[in-house]
């Protein structure tokens, strides 16, 4: 008969406990990821799909100034919105956390992120209203006289631009104010001592501490914020598309699933390439 050991039991049982996660992950991201790479190596011709493997899709899109153009719009939509989110949520977060009294905090953080309450289709169409030609910014400035005709403030870069900041500013407060509570007062008081001042405390001391906040909550935002088709198409129109438009246009309009799959995959590439850019903020070892 034979003798199971402590050591094979222990075995056994951190199997049982890693299997359902592990299970979970082939079936639902491992497995669709082959599937989505295998297809993007096919080719779409007469509205069917070719079974040749070739990296034409690929080449394609290089040689496609519109679909690699939906990359650099992606790239710089993201990029702005990254650093104005950052620009904006570090000085609010440091109010929260510095300036208003602990007792009132979490009601400060509830008032700051009560936009999540609110469904995001929501929200970019309040932003159409607000922005449009007839919204309420062009009839406030042309009532003021301040302007004679409606400036086109929608269906452009910049109302994607603002919608998005509007909703990631929230997300990086978050990150950062839970980095600065962290923060011990004696770091301030060490820096006084050797003759710092309040500019020099932060940049050296503050600054670097709370980086780890502020890089997690930039790489959530260049995650969401590139993967995105909801805001961009409320509030972009189609004068500017980023790369979740044209694949949504692959799909729907020319039922190109091979193209799409392989834009699918390049977007997937660029993501990647961002968390290796922040994978020492995220505390996590590069491979």
């Amino acid at each position: 008969m034979a003798v199971i050991s402590l050591e094979d039991t222990e075995r056994r049982k951190a199997w049982g406990f890693v299997a359902p996660a592990l299970a979970w992950t082939v079936v639902f991201f491992v497995a669709p990821f082959l599937f989505m790479a295998a297809m993007s190596l096919r080719a779409q011709q007469g509205g069917s799909i070719v079974r040749v493997w070739n990296f034409g899709n690929y080449i394609a899109f290089f040689e496609k100034g519109a679909l690699f153009r939906g990359l650099t719009n992606s790239l710089e939509i993201t990029a702005i919105v990254t650093v104005l989110s950052i620009l904006l949520a570090y000085p609010l977060a440091w109010i929260i956390a510095e300036r208003v009294p602990q007792k009132f905090q979490r009601t400060a953080l509830i008032l700051a992120v009560l936009p999540f309450w609110t469904s995001y289709v929501v929200r970019s169409y309040s932003w159409l209203l607000v922005l449009s030609r007839n919204g309420v910014i062009n009839q406030t400035l042309m009532n003021l006289g301040v302007i004679s005709e409606p400036l086109e403030l929608a269906s452009n870069r910049t109302a994607t631009v603002i919608g998005f900041v509007h909703f990631f500013v929230m997300l990086l407060t978050l990150t950062i104010y839970a980095n600065l509570v962290q923060l011990s007062p004696n770091y301030r008081r060490a820096a006084a001592d050797l003759g710092a001042n309040a500019y020099q405390t932060f940049r050296h001391v503050i600054l670097p501490l709370t980086m780890p906040g502020i890089m997690t909550g930039a790489f959530l935002t260049f995650v969401l914020c590139i993967g995105d088709y909801v805001t961009p198409q409320i509030l972009g129109g189609n004068n500017e598309l980023v790369l979740p438009q044209i694949i949504m246009l692959q799909l729907g309009r020319r039922a190109d699933f091979p193209m799409a799959a392989a834009l699918s995959i390049i977007l997937m590439l660029a993501v990647t390439a961002a968390y290796v850019a922040c994978a020492r903020w995220l505390k996590i070892e590069r491979t």
